[in-house]
């Protein structure tokens, strides 16, 4: 629906102090402290001394006073109710209960910020951005509903030339139904799914590369990641049609909040079509936390294929 409140962090009203991710259906278990932006301190009146010390001191009096009267005709006119008939005033966010139908903030971005800039995929509920390589492009929209970036350049799949198929593609997502906690079990768990969705069957069901026909594990190893230690899993994949390609499975806990496992998959074509590998190892050290400053500006302009 158009009028929905769009994915994002809201003020939880049954936890003050707190922000829960609002998913665009339904409040999720994500939370993180609200963290307000300071205000700005109101700098003293400046009085020109003009030729005398007393000059000064009855301009600074003058405006002293002409500010209490102000103020108190503002207060007058707010305990009075001013137009609105004396109605308490509603909060314009979602609450838990019953989120708002509308919404003026986005889910990506507080006003400017990593999230506007056209170079950054930014995952706004695991805290994270991924730098958007040259040649690459984050859609719109997508059958998955993980946030995703891809190839610009489509081709007609080897298995199925009705249906489009990128290079290279990268999702994040959030762990989710398992009791895994270990992000090595985590990855291994989730490789199979990663190489399932990437090169067996599609989303809808389409085996657009002929279905899987053999794999082998290239790694499986600790790793760093936005300065916190994860795993990877890599296979080598081989399909019934095309060349096949490399997949890989990366879990690492959120940045933010309860700091949930964060799984991103990337998904490459091997042969000639396909990125070069170490743009997988080059994206992974290029993950940032959100509120880290080197997101702002660029970043993805300098990450090649």
């Amino acid at each position: 629906m158009s009028n929905a409140t769009p994915p994002g962090w809201y003020p939880d009203s049954a936890a003050p102090g707190t922000d829960r991710w609002w998913d665009g259906t339904a409040w999720t278990a994500h939370t993180r402290p609200n963290t307000p932006a300071p205000q700005q301190p109101v700098p003293p009146t400046y009085a020109s001394g003009g030729t005398g010390g007393g000059r000064g001191v009855r301009t600074v009096a003058i405006a002293t006073a002409a500010l209490v009267v102000v103020g108190a005709a503002v207060t007058g006119a707010v305990l009075l109710g001013g137009d609105d008939g004396g109605k308490e005033s509603k909060s314009s966010g979602p609450t838990r209960s019953a989120p708002l139908p509308t919404a003026t903030a986005t889910a990506t971005a507080d006003g400017d910020g990593p999230a506007t800039d056209p170079t950054l995929l930014v995952d706004q509920l695991n805290g994270i951005t991924l730098p958007i390589p040259d040649g690459w492009e984050k859609p719109e929209s997508t059958v998955d509903k993980s946030l995703t970036m891809r190839t610009a350049d489509s081709y007609a799949c080897p298995g199925d030339s009705s249906a489009f198929c990128y290079h290279g593609t990268v999702t994040t997502r959030t762990a989710s139904e398992t009791d895994l906690t270990s992000a090595e079990a985590l990855a291994e768990q989730d490789i199979t799914t990663a190489a399932d969705k990437a090169y067996e069957e599609n989303i809808v069901g389409d085996r657009i590369h002929g279905g899987i026909t053999s794999h082998e594990q290239l790694r499986s190893a600790s790793v760093s990641v936005a300065g916190r230690t994860g795993y990877e899993v890599r296979w080598r994949v081989h399909t019934a049609k095309g060349p096949g390609g490399y997949v890989q499975s990366l879990v690492f806990p959120s940045t933010v909040g309860s700091e949930s496992p964060v799984i991103v998959r990337y998904a490459f074509d091997a042969g000639p079509g396909g990125p070069p590998l170490s743009l997988m190892d080059t994206l992974t050290r290029a993950i940032r936390p959100i509120d880290d400053s080197e997101t702002g500006g660029g970043v993805g302009s300098s990450v090649a294929p």
